[in-house]
């Protein structure tokens, strides 16, 4: 058991190394397609190469001036004047389409030109023999084509219009008014084409073939590439992108200080009303205020309340001085006392008054002191003169105090005023110190724009660009675009890739067998031989003289049926098939030719009695047969066995006629007694049978038979119906189930013929031992034979 499991294992091994050879010999085999699928490919190639037009790509470099600028201030952050840049908004502005239009404009690309060829239209920028220069466009939206024919050196043709127009000349069509201007002297000869479009869809057309990549990263040295179909466009337009560009952040850079300039005079004409207006306020509200100097005034104010208070009190103090002399004069008691002293009257008549009273009280005194009687007339006289000072002195103190009401009133309101004012001095204080404050902030704002203005001024003055041109972009003829060696490869690798894509899926979609190994991979039945394609005309290929590859294919299944065999010299062999059309009488009939060679009694039995073959095949007659026997209208088998012409020991039982039942009929006892009586008359039975995968005639038949040829067409039988043949080999439902391989083409890597699967084939060498087949002529060969290309090469050469 382990020994068949490692006969197996090296089987299996053996059978994946053949498989790989078979796929080299498969594609190998196709070598004429490959190589002329390349050579198409290649010559498709060269077609291509010849007629697309190339496009060509043009490089420069600038580098984005990205420092901070030392002068930055907050008034600069605030407005955003003075920001750093940032270098993917500006790679967005070089590939932007505003600033696209300005080189379209620059360089007139409104109109492009192009020489119109058989096959390809090509650009021909800065050569082409003529420009075209607008004078009226009747719609500057619409796009326009010209075809211009030019004829001779001075005159053209528009549009396929007969017409001729001359150089210079003023023509009106449906693009408006126009001159077409030479460019250069002598003839130009030759169709060409100008187009006129929008600055807008020119610029979109070019902005987007334009390319802006970092050379490196975190440097501001930006790469701008454009790809073409003429370099010196593609030159022309990078380089003045990159000046556009520049005079772009010049122009930007100057639009912005105008900007600011104009909002700073806006500002300070603002600010300076309103630095105006607060400073009138301020002034108006001193003056009606009345503040000048704040210290000086509180000073004032006090100083006023202290001399009016000491006032008030003077003359308090007087009234009460008043109101005491007149009581003590009124009072009956004191009147003939001497007055006290005015104290702080100091009114000059009231103290004369006061003194002459008192004078005369004294005079009084003294004369009663010297006795004079009381009714003295001198006494009496000084009386009435006292009395008469006393009614004065009580008229000059009420007149007096009459005086001190005024005075007291006056203080009294100057100090209250003064008062109110000294207690207003720090309200008025705080809001004349709020309106200088804002005259303080609108002077601070004034000088900061003023001087804002001036920096912006200069700044102005001494604008800059934040790039440099690092390199000009070149014009190159070197197209990258078809790119020659690619195409060239990528046409040998379609041109090999094609052919093998289509031939493995035929070999994917192809479920049909092709070699032995689509056999040996699916059953462990053996494979008896392999019978290659024959282009005989009889069906009968085996015979003495015949030493064809296919007739030897016969003679190595004959000898290899040896080892299928038992000992026995009388045999009995079954060929089927899964169904018809896989060869089986064609294989019945010549390995019963070729066992009769050996000197063995042989006899085919046409026992595919539905569809028999045999004796057509051997182009013999029809006649009564096994059909005859196995319904009892003939008894004799002996008279229905017929020779084969021209092989000594080879004989056919034909079928007879087609009987309505043939199943039942295998099945019937007279079948026994047929293969009893030619078992014993004959050395070598050979049971043409029916398929074996459509009815059942070749499982009842099995049992007359020690080993089953199985046959397997090389693409005709199914791969699914292998399976069929390994249930019968493993389940032993045919005796001893052999495959024999038949209609083999001489195909490489689609097996191999003669001995095992290492055989022989034509063509390599083998022409001493077999006689080579000649197979008939294709349709190429005969047409070539029918024109005899040779006669026509000798006439030629004649």
């Amino acid at each position: 058991m382990q020994d068949k499991v490692i006969d197996n294992a090296n089987a299996k091994s053996e059978l994946w190394s053949l498989s790989f050879r078979d796929l080299f010999y498969k594609y190998v085999r196709f070598l004429p397609l490959f190589v002329l699928s390349v050579a198409i490919a290649l010559l498709g190639a060269y077609m291509f190469l010849r007629y697309k037009v190339p496009v060509y790509s043009a490089t420069g470099s600038i580098i984005i001036k990205n420092e901070q600028k030392a002068s930055q201030t907050e008034f600069t952050k605030v407005l955003g004047t003075d920001a750093a840049l940032n270098i993917q908004s500006e790679i967005e502005i070089l590939k932007s389409r505003p600033l696209m239009e300005r080189v379209v404009k620059e360089l007139n690309l409104q109109l492009s030109y192009h020489a119109i060829g058989k096959i390809k239209t090509v650009n021909i920028y800065s050569k082409s023999p003529f420009i075209i220069q607008p004078i009226i466009i009747n719609d500057v939206g619409a796009s326009y084509t010209f075809d211009i024919k030019t004829v001779g050196s001075n005159e053209f043709k528009i549009d396929k219009n007969p017409t001729l127009y001359k150089y210079n000349q003023e023509i009106k069509n449906g693009f408006g008014t126009f001159v077409v201007k030479k460019m250069y002297t002598g003839p130009a000869n030759g169709s060409y084409r100008a187009k006129w479009e929008p600055i807008w869809s020119a610029a979109n057309s070019y902005a987007s073939l334009v390319q802006v990549q970092p050379k490196t990263p975190g440097t501001g040295i930006l790469n701008i590439t454009m790809r073409v179909p003429n370099p010196e466009l593609g030159a022309d337009i990078i380089n003045k992108l990159m000046l556009e560009y520049s005079n772009y952040t010049v122009e930007q850079k100057k639009i912005s200080s105008d900007q600011t300039l104009a909002f700073i005079d806006e500002r300070l004409k603002d600010i300076g009303g309103k630095l105006d207006s607060v400073k009138q306020l301020a002034l108006a509200y001193q003056t009606q205020s009345n503040i000048i100097d704040v210290e000086a005034q509180s000073e004032l104010y006090r100083t006023i309340i202290a001399e009016t208070d000491k006032q008030v009190n003077d003359e308090v103090g007087k009234r009460y001085v008043i109101d005491f002399l007149d009581g003590y004069i009124n009072e009956r008691k004191n009147e003939f006392s001497k007055v006290p002293s005015a104290l702080s009257i100091e009114d000059p008549v009231l103290l004369q008054m006061i003194t002459q009273y008192n004078l005369s009280q004294s005079e009084r005194k003294r004369l009663l002191d010297a006795n004079v009687p009381p009714a003295h007339p001198m006494i009496k006289e000084l009386q009435g003169q006292i009395e008469k000072y006393r009614t004065n002195i009580r008229e000059s103190l009420k007149n007096i105090k009459a005086s001190t009401e005024p005075l007291i009133s006056r203080a009294t309101s100057r100090s209250s005023n003064s008062e109110s004012q000294l207690k207003n001095i720090p309200a008025k204080k705080m809001e004349l110190e709020e309106r200088i404050k804002q005259v303080a902030r609108y002077e601070g704002l004034f000088k900061l724009f003023s001087d804002q203005r001036e920096i912006t001024a200069i700044q102005r003055s001494s604008i800059t660009t934040n790039s440099d041109i690092v390199n000009l972009a070149g014009a190159s003829w070197v197209p990258v675009s078809p790119k020659k060696r690619t195409i060239q490869m990528m046409a040998i690798l379609a041109g090999i890739l094609i052919p093998a894509m289509f031939i493995f899926l035929g070999e994917v979609l192809n479920d049909k067998v092709t070699t032995r190994f689509d056999i040996e991979k699916i059953t462990a039945a053996p494979i008896l031989g392999e019978i290659g394609h024959s282009y005989a005309e009889n069906t009968l290929v085996v015979s003495k003289s015949t030493r064809s590859m296919v007739a030897e294919q016969f003679r190595i299944i004959r000898s290899n049926l040896q080892y299928v065999l038992t000992s026995k010299e009388k045999s009995t062999i079954l060929v089927t098939s899964s169904f018809s059309g896989e060869g089986k009488s064609y294989v019945s009939t010549n390995i019963g030719a070729v066992v009769s060679l050996t000197g063995k009694k042989t006899i085919i039995l046409e026992f595919d009695i539905r569809k028999p073959r045999v004796l057509a095949g051997l182009k013999m007659p029809k006649g009564p047969g096994i059909s005859n026997y196995l319904v009892g209208k003939s008894n004799n088998l002996a008279e229905l066995v017929r020779p084969v012409p021209e092989y000594e020991n080879l004989f056919v039982l034909g079928c007879g006629p087609i009987p309505p039942n043939p199943a039942e009929l295998i099945l019937g006892e007279r079948v026994d007694q047929m293969f009893a009586w030619l078992q014993s008359n004959f050395d070598m039975v050979v049971i043409d049978t029916a398929p074996v995968g459509m009815v059942s005639d070749a499982m009842t038949l099995g049992k007359y038979a020690e080993a089953s040829l199985y046959l397997v067409r090389q693409g005709h039988t199914f791969k699914k119906q292998i399976a069929l043949i390994d249930e019968f080999y493993n389940e032993k439902k045919l005796p001893k189930v052999s495959i024999i391989l038949n209609d083999v083409k001489l195909k490489p890597g689609y097996g191999y013929y003669g001995y095992g699967r290492y055989g022989y084939g034509y063509g390599y060498g083998y022409g001493s031992y077999y006689e080579e087949e000649t197979p008939p002529s294709n349709f190429f060969e005969r047409l070539l034979e029918k024109l005899d290309i040779r006669k026509l090469f000798r006439k030629k050469n004649k």
